[in-house]
């Protein structure tokens, strides 16, 4: 993807949001929902989706076989359940997707050299399936699996044009760091050049209550 000036009026070439932008602002009934942790075998399926979930733009390649190999007991995947499967008994019955369908997804681990603080790396939910809470009990989910390893915050970036990934992070309790070398982007501290040239990212932190 070209650009002009790369984090400062196009999107990133390197996409940098977790989250895949919804299709529309209207809260929309919710299916039945199964969790479960991903395998190998969900790779192909899964890259196969990502562009698509990102409009077109390449995040294939941020998502190699070995994300679901060695980093699975902290990611999870959202997918339509039968009604008597789900996780919630309260959504069966609700429309959505067929039995199967992947509702979403998130990828994380927790910092091998920072082993109080986890990390975000991918997360995204079904362009069909937006604005029905999936990604908010993604990011849950995640944090209660690092909270019960000792992770005392989670960090995650996101491009600070991506306003969709801006503000799903503040409503899930995430502040973006502000602190030397940062500056102001699009209304929120960011860090111009973080990942590479152009490449400018909001880092977002949250804190985690070890008695949640």
């Amino acid at each position: 993807m070209s650009r002009e000036a790369p984090g400062r009026g196009e999107p990133p070439s390197t996409p940098s949001s977790t989250v895949a932008a919804p299709a529309s602002r209207l809260r929309r009934p919710t299916p039945p929902l199964r969790f479960r942790r991903p395998t190998e075998a969900d790779h192909a399926p899964i890259v196969h989706l990502v562009d698509d979930w990102w409009g077109g733009r390449p995040v294939r390649r941020l998502l190699p076989r070995f994300w679901f190999r060695h980093f699975a007991s902290t990611s999870w995947i959202a997918e339509v359940a039968a009604a008597d499967d789900a996780d919630d008994a309260d959504d069966a019955g609700q429309v959505g997707g067929r039995a199967g369908t992947v509702a979403g997804f998130l990828v994380g681990f927790v910092s091998p050299d920072h082993p109080d603080e986890a990390f975000v790396h991918l997360a995204a939910t079904n362009p069909n399936l937006r604005r029905r809470g999936i990604g908010r009990a993604l990011y849950e989910r995640f944090c209660d699996d690092v909270r019960a390893r000792g992770v005392q915050r989670v960090t995650t970036t996101v491009w600070p044009g991506d306003r969709v990934a801006v503000d799903f992070h503040r409503a899930t309790g995430f502040r973006a760091i502000d602190r030397p070398g940062s500056r102001a982007m699009y209304g929120i501290p960011a860090f111009p050049d973080y990942d590479a040239d152009g490449e400018d990212r909001v880092v977002f932190v949250r804190t985690l209550d070890p008695t949640d």
